[in-house]
């Protein structure tokens, strides 16, 4: 039930598409697992819908005992859950749960044992990541780690007959409103349905439909919703309806949250962070006009009567930091920003509402950093992602090549279901047109081979792990995760093998994005123990959150965590040996927006890379590879003003960048005291 892990599983998506009406109880698709036969006929039965496309089910029934039912399944590239929760309501028709019990496997298949039960007063829980107990003084509403998404309008009611809130267990409170009503129809049928918005869980509003009866009928976004069956044609009309209503909100953050200064801003004794030499320059003034960097120096001439002046003294002015691995969400404008990050490439995500969104961020409507969009393509398959732009033969390989260009993208991503003989018309193609290639190494194929046909960048230092381990072909499965954990603590980076490789990605000055933070969560991240990547910031996140990065990463098998640990090892000390051979290394992250970078740039120096060197490949060496120096990347007159002022020097100390005092984005100031406040985030 708990959101955030599930999003960061998630985090890239397709092209969205409304998907056409189904016929209930039909044969799902090949990737989508069948219903199992023991679901009774009279179960209330939902879609799992990804980009508009079936990719599993939920099953909610309840039996003569009185007890509650759901089975919940989906399936996504070979990852997924698949569980059964038995929950047993409280006495009188009580909406709160007195017991609990989810059994099956969650999304990167680790087993599911969890269990809550409540007695009178003493409230008892155990899960893959907690065990505890505690007296309730009144109602209070467990929330689950693994419980189906059926859960939420189970807390919606109970918070509905409560006033509009909820204690949650363990600890927290829910509040509830009704947002909206909305009449739709599907083959002939009627139904009224209310928007209800959920805070507390998250860090921005969850949103979720139910019926007259206050039954779930939808939960979501247009990446992933759970929809009634038979009603699946109605998701663009609920999505254009929450699209207004998340729409009005970010506008009203915006105008609350982003301050523009007409003078301009004027940065005094600032030690400015020169991205061009990697050096600090210290007691400089920096002044910005409009949304450009107007000087920097010692002697500026005398601002305006109207500016911002900011006595920078003791702290380092930086360019704002670059995420070079997103797919753009809801939310992630204010981490961003209050990470000092304000510029991100999005690898991967719907083409409409990223359009949208960016359009939204230019006009001032939303908060949001500057985007950069990189197109994804995949192939048709059991294990394809939850995208549209599929290509099965070379003339469609051109045309969808051909679209993002018309469409002012500046990279294509190809996936993990591509033909490998579709490779090379989707390079070609590309490079006529001035586009970047990058991307996973397609099944069956090695990274080697990938460079050599012409890719200019790839994702994930998993792939680099695997070029040495050819035997493991359907990396399209969860194989390409699990067995570089398996295999790669073996690898000696100093065979000739390695080094050969090393040098074909020099030669072919091809840049490598290899999310290591990502690889620490799975392979040395332990239930019950905070996620390796996000200790340093864990007490300050909300607490649903905060509960989510205790879950763990890979299901270690017996006898494996010292070889899990030491395969994440070898990861970061590849890394480090790329970049000192020369071949270019990004900052990015491909998991939670803004914070995972912190952690990604400080695993870049455990790789052994300098931090002032770190700090330029996350700014001017971003900026290089996407060709926007010219504006971007340093600070300099005449660039556009995005800025990051940290209370320390994250030249010298890169865990630095987890201060950040003030945030500058095309001219405007952003908080982050402010935007933290906003999430849920304490100081």
């Amino acid at each position: 039930m708990t959101p955030r892990p599930l999003a960061q599983a998630l985090l890239w998506i397709g092209v969205a598409l409304a998907a056409p009406p189904f016929v209930a109880r039909q044969a799902p698709p090949g990737n989508v697992p069948p219903l199992p036969s023991d679901i009774p006929p009279d179960a209330r039965l939902s879609s799992v819908l990804m980009s508009g496309a079936l990719a599993g089910q939920q099953a909610t029934w309840k039996t003569p005992d009185g007890k509650l039912h759901v089975f919940f399944q989906f399936n996504d590239r070979g990852r997924g859950p698949k569980t059964t929760t038995v929950l047993t309501l409280g006495p009188q028709g009580s909406l709160n749960p007195t017991a609990e019990i989810i059994t099956g496997n969650d999304y990167l298949k680790t087993d599911v044992d969890e269990r809550f039960s409540i007695d009178k007063e003493n409230a008892r829980w155990k899960n893959r990541a907690e065990q505890g107990g505690q007296k309730v003084g009144g109602n209070a509403f467990y929330v689950s780690l693994n419980g189906p998404p059926e859960e939420n309008a189970l807390l919606v009611r109970a918070a509905l007959a409560n006033g509009g809130k909820m204690a949650l267990l363990p600890e927290g409170e829910a509040r509830v409103q009704r947002i909206s009503q909305l009449d739709v129809e599907s083959h002939g049928d009627k139904k009224h349905i209310s928007l209800y918005a959920i805070t507390g869980l998250d860090f921005e509003p969850m949103y979720l439909w139910l019926d007259e009866a206050q039954d779930l009928f939808a939960a979501g976004e247009r990446w992933f919703m759970v929809l009634r069956e038979g009603w699946e044609g109605t998701q663009e009309t609920l999505l254009h309806a929450q699209d207004g209503v998340a729409a009005a909100r970010s506008a009203e953050l915006a105008k609350k949250l982003a301050h523009p200064y007409a003078g301009g801003i004027v940065f005094r004794h600032a030690n400015v962070f020169d991205a061009e030499s990697g050096k600090v320059v210290p007691d400089q003034t920096v002044v910005t006009a409009g949304n450009r960097i107007a000087s920097v120096g010692s002697a500026p001439a005398p601002p305006r009567a109207d500016a911002l002046i900011l006595d920078a003294t003791g702290k380092t002015l930086i360019p704002g930091l670059w995420d070079m691995h997103a797919h753009v969400q809801e939310g992630d404008g204010l981490l961003n920003l209050a990470a000092g990050v304000t510029t991100v490439r999005d690898l991967g995500n719907s083409i409409d509402e990223l359009l949208a969104r960016r359009k939204r961020i230019d006009d001032g409507a939303e908060i949001g950093t500057r985007i950069v969009l990189a197109g994804l393509i995949d192939g048709p398959g059991p294990y394809q992602g939850p995208t549209r732009v599929l290509v099965s033969t070379e003339t469609e390989a051109r045309q969808a090549v051909d679209n993002y260009v018309k469409l002012g993208y500046q990279q294509i991503k190809i996936y993990s279901s591509v033909r490998p003989e579709l490779v090379p018309p989707i390079i070609d193609e590309a490079h006529k047109a001035g586009l970047r290639v990058s991307g996973h190494i397609p099944a069956s194929m090695t990274a080697s081979e990938c460079v050599q046909l012409g890719y200019d960048e790839i994702q994930h230092v998993n792939f680099l792990i695997l070029n040495f381990f050819p035997d493991v072909k359907e990396t399209q499965t969860r194989l390409r995760i699990t067995e570089p954990a398996k295999l790669g603590a073996s690898l000696n980076l100093a065979s000739p093998e390695v080094q050969a490789f090393v040098q074909l990605l020099k030669e072919r000055h091809t840049t490598i994005d290899p999310t290591m933070s990502i690889f620490e969560g799975q392979y040395t991240g332990r239930p019950g123990a905070i996620s390796p990547g996000y200790v340093a910031v864990f007490k300050r996140l909300p607490v649903q959150v905060r509960r989510g990065m205790l879950n763990g990463g890979l299901q270690v098998p017996e006898g494996m965590d010292a070889q899990y640990r030491a395969s994440f090892a070898k990861m970061v000390s590849l890394v480090g040996d790329l970049y000192h051979s020369g071949v270019p290394v990004e900052a990015g992250t491909d998991s939670l927006a803004g914070l995972a970078l912190d952690r990604e740039l400080e695993l870049d120096v455990q790789a052994g890379i300098p931090p002032a060197e770190v700090l330029q490949l996350a700014t001017l060496g971003a900026a290089r590879i996407m060709k926007q120096n010219g504006e971007l990347g340093s600070i300099a007159p005449g660039k556009l003003a995005d800025l990051v002022l940290i209370d320390g020097n994250p030249a010298a100390n890169i865990s630095d960048v987890r201060k950040p005092a003030l945030v500058v984005k095309n001219g405007v100031v952003y908080k982050p005291s402010e935007l933290d406040a906003e999430l849920g985030i304490q100081p």
